[in-house]
């Protein structure tokens, strides 16, 4: 591609051989795309961040929260999930609490986007820090499929850089304030 590849941004390459439960929520052949961000905030706060994408959807707020601006401030219960629990655009498959969450689209998301699953993870590096990552997991078949696949992994390079470098913001700065529980 003449323009680079949107299946990395910011992942490591044991980040991304690392299996993520997403990796089998979808049957057949996936292609994968991963992003990550280190967060200078304990895991425990940056979980908490991460759950916030059950409120708002943390990235470019005109076009995917119909201007209605993302929560700035933790919302009490929103790390409380569990599966069946909707996620965006996804149904919670696995919640492994205070680490992960894992989900595939619902039946009305599969209309616009097929299917995709996906895992958003926090792994702690020391006591005040964490790496925030998501693996997106799509299939693709024919032309059709992989078109699919090359708008769907440059959109969600885009706005998943977003939301995670606004959720970093916000655990950061709650770390820095010492909001940490």
């Amino acid at each position: 591609m003449p323009f680079g590849s949107p299946v990395n941004w910011g992942a490591t390459p044991e980040e991304r051989r690392r299996a993520q439960p997403a990796d089998i929520l979808l049957d057949g052949p996936v292609t994968r795309f991963d992003r990550a961000v280190t967060v200078h905030a304990p895991a425990e706060l940056a979980y908490r961040w991460l759950c916030q994408i059950s409120v708002a959807p943390y990235s470019y707020d005109l076009l995917d929260n119909l201007g209605k601006r993302s929560p700035r401030t933790l919302t009490p219960g929103a790390d409380e999930l569990a599966p069946g629990d909707t996620l965006i655009v996804f149904e919670l498959a696995e919640v492994e609490r205070g680490h992960s969450l894992s989900g595939r689209t619902f039946a009305k998301s599969e209309k616009l986007f097929g299917p995709v699953a996906a895992t958003y993870s926090v792994e702690p590096i020391d006591e005040r820090s964490c790496r925030m990552l998501c693996r997106v997991v799509v299939t693709s078949k024919g032309f059709r499929g992989r078109l699919k696949e090359f708008l769907l992994g440059w959109g969600d390079l885009i706005m998943m850089r977003k939301q995670l470098l606004t959720l970093k913001k916000y655990a950061e700065r709650d770390a820095r304030l010492g909001r940490v529980s």
